[in-house]
């Protein structure tokens, strides 16, 4: 692993030059240190978790449902995830090669779901369950070194003191009562508790600014003092906020919403938005939804799920690939043979199980800890580099030849699973490499060791 040695603001201006005009946010060496964590352990899983998956449509079943929140409240009272277990979740989740878990906190349904004080509308007050699921996640991700992230929604179809945005118009809010300010001091209280009962906490990572990006009155969500209240309370906390633009000051981490960084085939991204030099990480459902859907079983396979997270980090940024646990508190059967398959492709275990094979290929080490590669992703694959490797992921190519334009001087190539020599003739303009044989498999990887 890389040291960073130099000081705190020279190297937080060097992760996003825009910081070098801020005098407001300087990130301290315990945040730099937790946004180079951060990139290296690249691979993390979503979980999309709370009351609407007990309707089974979805996170957003009550907005679209137009269903009150006197109505859809009342669900509290039969939620009971009997089968949850912690333990259980994080050894997956960990034995696929992921370093962190994001799980909701509390989604826009404005449903808490760790025991808050600033509301009875949670997980010990309003359900017969009366167990505090974060609480034992967290304590079981520092028993099993996986660190955790909370996402947490910054608007609420239920509450009458968040002012109306543009979605929840039909869950019978009382317009009248809106109060900014009393809003904004529940959010603040309620990401204290976070960030002093839950141990370290690796980010925060908002959602919803969005609600209110069509006002005739740009809508002022006091971001700068919310940002600053996190980062005095866990200096290495990093924040980030899915609002599909250019990063704001404070921030720590840019995010990507079903997309690779710079690509918009999902129509989210502000066509002004830049790619920052700060962490990256793009989110994207395992299957069709983030939250728990009941007939949403078009699962994306292993070798989907596996070339998405080559390509990802081919961008030099992280997979936030998601899950939505059933509420009874079990992840879905087809999500946990999916971690299984991910997890033997990246530990190098013997196929169906999580035993080690001694010949088998570890290809964590070609995606944890690693940049973007020389060349840029292509339609065939990606590259990867760790010091003076770079790793050539060739995804899909039906030719024993592959062009590379590289400037730096190849020493020594080969397969990194069997480690058979591969030829490499230099051209004017980069490299071509001469393959044992036509690429076969998931990820036919080369190992160009360069100087």
């Amino acid at each position: 692993m890389k040291r960073i040695l130099v000081s705190a603001a020279f190297a937080a201006m060097a992760l996003c030059p825009a910081l070098a005009q801020q005098t407001t946010y300087v990130p301290t060496p315990e945040n730099i240190a937790s946004r180079q964590d951060f990139a290296e352990r690249r691979f993390g899983i979503f979980l999309h978790w709370g009351l609407y998956s007990m309707f089974a449509q979805g996170e957003w079943y009550m907005q679209n449902a137009g269903i009150p929140y006197a109505e859809y409240s009342k669900a509290a009272s039969a939620f009971y995830p009997a089968n949850f277990n912690a333990h259980d979740w994080v050894a997956a989740i960990k034995a696929s090669g992921a370093g962190y878990i994001t799980i909701t906190s509390r989604h826009h349904e404005g449903f808490s779901m760790w025991d808050t004080k600033c509301s009875d509308y949670d997980i010990i007050d309003a359900t017969p369950f009366k167990r505090d699921v974060l609480k034992e996640l967290a304590e079981e991700c520092q028993k099993q070194d996986i660190r955790l992230h909370f996402y947490y929604s910054h608007l609420d179809w239920g509450r009458d003191d968040y002012p109306m945005g543009r979605t929840g118009t039909q869950c019978k809010k009382d317009p009248t009562k809106a109060d900014w300010k009393h809003y904004y001091k529940f959010m603040n209280d309620q990401l204290t508790e976070l960030l002093t009962n839950y141990g370290p906490i690796g980010a925060i990572w908002f959602d919803g600014w969005w609600d209110h990006d069509s006002d005739a009155t740009p809508f002022d969500w006091e971001l700068p003092e919310q940002y600053e209240l996190i980062h005095r309370l866990q200096p290495a906390c990093l924040v980030g906020n899915n609002h599909h633009m250019s990063p704001n000051p404070g921030e720590d981490i840019q995010i990507f919403e079903r997309d690779l960084p710079g690509e918009n085939k999902a129509g989210f991204v502000d066509e002004a938005a830049e790619i920052s030099r700060l962490p990256l990480e793009t989110c994207e459902t395992m299957n069709g939804m983030w939250g728990y859907k009941i007939i949403d079983q078009n699962y994306k396979s292993a070798t989907q799920l596996v070339h998405y997270l080559v390509n990802t980090a081919g961008k030099g940024a992280n997979l936030l690939m998601n899950i939505g646990p059933q509420p009874n508190g079990e992840l879905p059967a087809t999500a946990v043979q999916r971690l299984k398959e991910m997890g033997e492709w990246m530990n190098g275990c013997e196929r169906g199980t999580s035993k080690v094979n001694p010949s088998g290929l570890a290809h964590v080490e070609t995606i944890r800890g690693t940049v973007a590669g020389d060349v840029p992703v292509q339609s065939w694959g990606a590259t990867t580099r760790c010091g003076n490797r770079l790793f050539v992921h060739i995804l899909k190519h039906d030719q024993q030849e592959l062009y590379l334009p590289l400037n730096c001087k190849v020493v020594k190539a080969f397969a990194f699973d069997d480690k058979a020599p591969v030829k490499v003739t230099k051209t004017p303009s980069g490299v071509v490499l001469t393959l044992p044989a036509v690429p076969t498999g998931v990820d036919y990887v080369v190992e160009l060791e360069t100087k």
